[in-house]
């Protein structure tokens, strides 16, 4: 079967899912003014080709690619941009308004079109027909099953071992490749964001007969972040116990003395770090932020909050370059993977743990959210910042994209592999996820 026709076959499939929750809303009249009627069922034939159609455009555009999942997700977002905030108002003859207010009111139709992503991706997996010894073996989904009870136990506000160990044995279904630990903490993150999506605001709410996407439970969307993030590690890490992380590639052709490269990771991590906080302090000055910090260590002084930020800047750095070392190949991939970086410390630094070391109590509600949205900025900021120097940093003494023997070759061939993976998609997605916040807490 040809990928176009794959992908109408999945489109076909993700737009009965999207039609349905439509239908449910009241929109199939809207969609049938593009044709100058007020017809549901009109309404429901123009979706329903639209999605055909749409579906043949991913089959071309993801066949290529292994994980397309995440590609799913952001295909789905890019159409309800294109789509209702954009083509839709011009085909009812009025104006396109790209506001905050306009996104907040077309929220059911965002949360639809990540659902219809989601579904022809899953679907064009399936009619892709993977062969058999790419399946996920036994032991493989008795890894996702341990590693997703351990972080649905380890997530706050009670989501469980039920729920994580769901998430855990489905995981190597849907991303059966295997990833080092910085990318499959950012892959785990867009798969809690998928389970937030599709479990916790369609399925749950459906068997309740509850379905309100235009009121999410945003308190729990950092969690089902964490959650998916935890997975995707403890799973990584589960299927590594025999590899530390500073195991140095005797491929490299350079010879070096053992921990060498780990050493020199550690320290551009810490300077990548102090630059990325060092960017970081100028919101959180603005913010006013700093003596809050500095509750920490039992202070309420911006001075010393000032340099515990900046001590806690260099520590994820280091994180940063044990995780992503060796995973950036130009400063696109290098900033792609710091502000996902930068996102993730968020959700658990900001909303989660300063709460925490501060006396204070976890809240992920709307409010706590609408607050931390300066910090959001922030983090994304030294997300970026960190992922360029330190890119900037590892290429002056590691410049393994050039081939200079079979070691070097094979970081090309791993280069042109993320590429084809999910990499661009998790970074795109990243930034879309945080863009959507405000609309999430204010809607």
């Amino acid at each position: 079967m040809k990928p176009a026709i794959r992908g109408a076959v999945a489109g076909f499939v993700g737009g009965l899912v999207f039609g349905a929750s439509m239908a449910f809303y009241g929109m199939l009249p809207t969609v049938a003014s593009i044709v100058r009627t007020g017809s549901p069922v009109v309404g429901f034939l123009v979706h329903m080709v639209f999605a055909v159609v749409i579906g043949a455009g991913f089959g071309v555009l993801a066949d290529r690619h292994r994980q397309i999942v995440s590609w799913g997700l952001l295909y789905g977002a890019f159409w309800w941009f294109l789509g209702p905030l954009t083509l839709l108002p011009l085909f009812q003859g009025g104006a396109v308004t790209w506001t905050l207010s306009a996104a907040q009111a077309l929220l059911p139709s965002l949360i639809g079109h990540l659902s219809y992503g989601m579904t022809v991706a899953l679907a064009y997996l399936l009619l892709r027909g993977e062969r058999p010894s790419s399946w996920p073996r036994p032991a493989m989904l008795a890894r996702g099953l341990v590693a997703g009870a351990l972080a649905g136990g380890l997530s706050l506000h009670g989501l469980g071992f039920l729920l994580g160990a769901a998430a855990g044995i489905l995981y190597p279904l849907v991303f059966p490749a295997p990833e080092s630990s910085g990318p499959a903490l950012v892959r785990g993150s867009s798969y809690g964001f998928m389970w937030w999506v599709f479990f916790r605001l369609t399925g749950e709410p459906l068997l309740h007969g509850e379905l309100d996407w235009a009121h999410p439970p945003v308190d729990q969307f950092p969690g089902y972040l964490l959650l998916g993030a935890l997975t995707a590690v403890l799973y990584t890490w589960l299927g590594t116990l025999s590899r530390g992380l500073f195991v140095d590639d005797v491929r490299m052709f350079p010879v070096e003395a053992p921990g060498t490269r780990a050493f020199r990771a550690i320290r551009s991590g810490a300077v990548a770090g102090l630059v990325g906080g060092t960017l970081f302090t100028a919101v959180m000055v603005a913010v006013g932020v700093l003596p809050t910090v500095a509750r920490m260590v039992g202070s309420t002084n911006a001075v010393v909050g000032l340099i515990v930020h900046l001590i806690i800047a260099q520590l994820i750095g280091v994180s940063y370059a044990v995780l992503f070392r060796r995973k950036s190949f130009d400063f696109v991939s290098g900033i792609g993977w710091g502000l996902c970086y930068g996102f993730f410390w968020w959700v658990l630094g900001d909303l989660t743990l300063l709460p925490l070391f501060t006396g204070s109590s976890v809240r992920w509600d709307a409010g706590a959210l609408a607050s931390g949205l300066p910090s959001l900025v922030g983090h994304l900021a030294y997300g970026a910042a960190l992922g360029a120097v330190y890119f900037r940093l590892e290429a002056r003494t590691n410049p393994w994209w050039m081939t200079r023997s079979e070691a070097e070759t094979a970081r090309v061939e791993a280069r042109r592999d993320q590429t084809l993976g999910s990499a661009p998609a998790l970074w795109a997605l990243t930034v879309f996820v945080a863009l959507t916040v405000p609309v999430l807490i204010f809607a």
